[in-house]
């Protein structure tokens, strides 16, 4: 089975205060699902009783609460195997995984590659297969996550990885960002037309109350300053602001890091 042909059905659940868990219905077993990153049970269950499916795997991408949080909870409703990091912080999970490891879920037709993505953690991982991503922390739409354990250089590389796969592969992140990072995109590259018309189509969709994801590769290598750390406009934009010459993509993507967290 290739874990690229299959198109997947994905739909949110809304957990906290803009945290997506992403539940995935299987293509094999109407009425089976995994469930990526529950930081919350409540919600999950919730879903779960009001649409009549079953959950049959846990996929983790990283060991944050608002990642994991929920786990416990449905495994006291549902007996079912947890993928994760290799990370012992993950004290529910049934099988780590490593890079390039197939996360493999025969029953429901699903199968996933494992991408190793440290940076915002250092076991970080992304679920990779049917044309989706599920990179937890990693990357966000026209954004990516702060570093709390890795460095500019890990996590240059690993949004570098992620920008190289397919650009019609659908993303799906771990929370509603897109608004705001755009916000800091237009900072960066005021000339980027692509990050305007999307910042446009972003707003009227938040104004309807409906998520801003998925977003796809194609798109995000478009808009999104962190996978644009080679792109002289935004070379330029991050020399200005850092007030020097910087030597390379990394130190490009450590200048707009700093740069996006004392952004407002």
């Amino acid at each position: 089975m290739s874990i690229h042909s299959t198109p997947l059905n994905v739909r949110p659940v809304r957990a906290f205060s803009d945290n997506y868990i992403w539940l995935i219905d299987s293509p094999r077993a109407p009425g089976a699902l995994a469930v990526v990153d529950p930081g919350d049970a409540a919600p999950v269950i919730a879903e779960l009783r009001r649409s009549g499916a079953s959950l049959a795997a846990i996929l983790l991408t990283h060991h944050h609460p608002d990642h994991i949080g929920g786990v416990a909870e449905l495994l006291r409703h549902w007996d079912v195997p947890v993928f994760g990091p290799d990370d012992s912080r993950i004290a529910q999970r049934t099988q780590s995984l490593r890079d390039g490891e197939r996360c493999d879920l025969p029953d429901l037709g699903l199968s996933f590659e494992t991408l190793h993505v440290p940076g915002h953690t250092l076991s970080h991982i992304a679920f990779w297969g049917h044309g989706a991503l599920f990179c937890g922390d990693t990357l966000f739409s026209a954004g990516c996550g702060r570093m709390f354990e890795g460095t500019p250089a890990q996590m240059n590389a690993s949004l570098n990885r992620l920008r190289s796969l397919p650009s019609d592969t659908r993303v799906f992140c771990g929370h509603e960002y897109t608004a705001a990072n755009l916000r800091f995109a237009e900072a960066v590259e005021p000339g980027n037309r692509a990050a305007l018309e999307y910042r446009g189509e972003v707003d009227e969709v938040r104004a309807r109350g409906e998520p801003s994801l998925p977003s796809t590769i194609g798109l995000e290598n478009r808009v999104n300053p962190f996978l644009r750390c080679d792109n002289p406009a935004v070379i330029a934009a991050a020399e200005h602001h850092a007030g020097r010459p910087l030597a390379g993509s990394a130190d490009v993507f450590a200048e707009l890091r700093s740069w996006k967290d004392k952004f407002s």
